[in-house]
């Protein structure tokens, strides 16, 4: 068995202004640093036992696993422990564009995002499937080569929402249902193919900084059907 935490990055301008990310670099804000700099104070203090980390490439991962890093585990150097099969899904087209924005300028592509499809995807980008198939085999890649040991993943949401749905048995056909905070701490065991979900967005550690942006895909459905 093995034991992965699986961070999701801190807060950036474009999670405040509901941005599709996606794979544009884009860094941490202040509040983004604080929620890092808070969830390693609370792994240390809790003297958390990780024995790795490794981080998706993009810089909003880094900075939120540096802290983390420079708490639990000094000795790893941080350009030594990405990964960019652990990248957010790419959105092709819309990477980087406002919710408002595609429904103007992409009115077609926003019609066919809002179906969920499995096999649909942004124009350029990577469908759910394609994108549940990287994460999953990186996952499943990682969990065999720690096996038996406890590894941190400092990741995306999108890549969140694919081992939830994996450990609950959910379908990639839907809107994303589970909670996925920014810097929130998530604790799942791999034993062969099985998922097992042991702590899921745990934000004890930011109780009293500002409420964090929330893409809600279930809410845009019902926006979209009152339109």
């Amino acid at each position: 068995m093995t034991e992965l935490i699986l961070i999701r990055h801190g807060e950036t301008d474009w999670n405040r202004e509901l941005r599709f990310q996606g794979q544009v670099d884009v860094p941490l804000n202040a509040t983004g640093h604080e929620q890092a700099r808070r969830l390693a104070e609370r792994l240390g203090a809790e003297r958390l036992a990780v024995d790795h980390l490794v981080c998706s490439d993009l810089i909003r991962t880094r900075q939120t696993a540096q802290p983390v890093l420079n708490t639990l585990l000094p000795a790893l150097n941080l350009d030594d422990v990405v990964d960019a099969s652990l990248r957010e899904q790419s959105f092709g087209l819309v990477d980087g564009m406002r919710v408002d924005d595609i429904k103007l300028q992409h009115a077609g592509a926003w019609e066919n995002w809002l179906r969920f499809d499995a096999d649909g995807g942004m124009p350029g980008g990577e469908t759910t499937r394609q994108f549940h198939t990287r994460v999953m085999d990186a996952v499943r890649r990682l969990a065999q080569q720690y096996a038996g040991k406890t590894l941190m993943v400092v990741t995306h949401g999108g890549v969140l929402d694919m081992v939830w749905r994996t450990a609950q048995g959910v379908g990639l056909h839907g809107p994303r249902q589970s909670d996925i905070p920014n810097a929130g701490f998530n604790r799942v065991r791999l034993n062969g193919d099985t998922i097992e979900l042991l702590h899921w967005a745990d934000v004890r550690h930011l109780a009293d900084l500002p409420p964090q942006p929330v893409y809600d895909q279930k809410k845009l459905l019902v926006e979209s059907a009152a339109e």
